[in-house]
């Protein structure tokens, strides 16, 4: 397993990982509910709550929950799917019924956007599996705030997860 954390030209983050595991198997673990609850998060955090809505235009609606208890909702936007190779989403935080909630109600500051737009690709390598995460929070934004080291957790447990699926 390799992981790359960095910058594009645009000083975005961008997150690759190498997942010992076929690409079909990858994207079903982004995709499907029963997959993504058991290693979405950082470590120590639970994914006790999931709706997927895969199609364009469709809609995603996740919960975090830290060990201490305290959930953390996201939902988006599917703004682009290619089956087994890129999905292009939005991404806010919100509340359990999906509307969006001003970042400060998760304790970010006001420099962190309400939405962000993502995309995950998913490369065939042998057998394996390439995923890059590309968001256009900047990088250094994303560090400041813990979401490089919360990416980076979460494909801890993703490749955890499909070495025993």
């Amino acid at each position: 397993m390799t992981e790359k954390a960095g910058s594009t030209a645009t000083d975005m983050l961008v997150i690759e990982r190498t997942f010992a595991a076929p690409r079909e198997m990858v994207w079903r673990a982004w995709t499907d509910c029963e997959h993504v609850m058991r290693w979405w998060g950082p470590k120590d955090f639970t994914s006790p709550a999931c709706e997927i809505d895969l199609r364009v235009g469709g809609k995603y609606l996740f919960c975090m929950r830290s060990a201490d208890g305290k959930d953390y909702w996201s939902t988006g936007v599917y703004r682009e799917i290619v089956p087994m190779e890129r999905l292009v989403v939005t991404d806010s935080f919100s509340d359990e019924r999906g509307n969006v909630v001003p970042p400060a109600q998760y304790g970010m500051d006001a420099s962190w956007p309400t939405e962000t737009l993502s995309t995950v690709t998913f490369e065939e390598q042998d057998g394996r599996t390439k995923l890059t995460l590309r968001s256009d929070v900047p990088r250094v934004l994303a560090e400041r705030f813990g979401a490089v080291e919360g990416w980076s957790q979460s494909f801890d447990k993703l490749a955890d997860y499909l070495a025993t699926a």
